[in-house]
């Protein structure tokens, strides 16, 4: 319901309005509201609704039945039943009707006795995911393990792959013939070794899986200085970035789908699609450059350089452009799990980054 000042002050917008030479019916549509509200708030200043008279129904349970609902309710033998049970009950052994399942909640509800009965824990919240922000790489990885199949039915290979947030570059990848822990630490390690970025801030995010969370993985990360993050359980979108790493690597048009024939074929083949991936490949989210680029700080150059041409291109073709150009302005930061309710928060801190 509208309040009383808010009344008012459309009120006074739409006659101001109409003293401007505006019609009646356009001044309302820009406020949202019908010619007849207007009219209707133009006589009657306040809202008489809340403190209009409601006759109760004349169908509406009566007090002598409410009572009679939590009685029956309250008695020994229906204590641990619902209503469900408790209306067909008193119909079959006592021949009584006294009102309907929806109608014993209700009076419940009223009464505040419906809760959760047994030892079921009441249902929570979901808790948020968790949320990290890098503004350069090697500040926040992502990592899970996905299956490659072989010719052998029911027998597969492991893909272990790390991803780097910021640039999406592929800094460790490995096939195995198990999936643990042990095999976990050492592709971690040597993602680390390679990226000579131990000891310095780095979060690894991963699943809930035991080979993300064994004690060989727990004691690399410890002494690499590695914080770890872990996605919520039977979440598959908090770790968005490995998801669709490997949507991009079973797509791939070589990609065996009928399965391998080695463990070290698939190594070959891993190696070679990390190549293209992280030198070839032109990732849409970062504007379109490739992953080796943006993690060695070029992408700035490059998109400059594009949005340049573009300029050039429009000033040759004006009529070309109804708008601006594409944008190619380099993208600052890159959320893990960005917060839905603040669209606004990550665009907020680009614009810090950039000032």
């Amino acid at each position: 319901m509208t309040s009383t000042p808010d009344r008012q002050h459309a009120l006074e917008l739409v006659n101001e309005a109409r003293a401007a030479g505006a019609r009646l019916k356009s001044a309302c549509a820009e406020l949202g509201i019908g010619v007849n509200t207007y009219r209707r708030w133009s006589r009657d200043r306040e809202d008489k609704r809340p403190a209009a008279e409601r006759p109760a129904p004349a169908h509406a349970l009566s007090e002598a039945e409410r009572q009679a609902i939590l009685d029956a309710c309250h008695r020994p033998d229906f204590a641990s039943l619902p209503p469900a049970q408790i209306v067909t009950r008193l119909l079959d052994e006592e021949g009584t009707y006294i009102a309907s399942e929806s109608s014993f909640y209700r009076v419940l509800r009223a009464a505040n006795e419906q809760h959760h009965r047994g030892r079921a824990a009441p249902p929570r919240a979901p808790s948020p995911p968790p949320r990290h922000v890098a503004d350069g790489p090697n500040q926040v990885w992502t990592y899970d393990v996905t299956y490659l199949p072989t010719h052998v039915r029911g027998v597969f290979l492991y893909l272990y792959l790390v991803i780097d947030v910021f640039s999406r570059k592929i800094v460790g990848a490995e096939a195995f013939d198990a999936e643990n822990a042990t095999n976990s630490s050492r592709v971690v390690e040597r993602a680390v070794l390679r990226e000579q970025c131990a000891h310095q801030p780095l979060i690894l995010h991963a699943d809930n899986g035991s080979p993300m969370k064994g004690s060989a993985l727990r004691v690399t990360l410890e002494r690499l200085g590695i914080t770890p993050s872990h996605s919520r359980p039977r979440v598959s979108n908090d770790n968005a970035f490995s998801e669709a790493l490997f949507r991009t690597c079973k797509y791939r048009p070589d990609y065996p789908a009928e399965g391998f024939d080695s463990l070290q074929e698939a190594r070959l083949w891993v190696h070679g699609f990390v190549q293209w991936y992280n030198h070839q490949h032109r990732h849409s989210a970062i504007r379109f450059v490739t992953p080796a680029q943006r993690h060695q700080g070029l992408d700035a150059a490059i998109l400059a350089q594009r949005a340049t041409l573009y300029e050039q291109a429009r000033q040759r073709h004006p009529r070309r452009w109804s708008r601006h150009t594409r944008n190619w302005d380099p993208i600052f930061l890159v959320w893990l799990n960005p917060d839905r309710q603040d669209p606004g928060g990550s665009s907020t801190l680009a614009a810090q980054k950039a000032a």
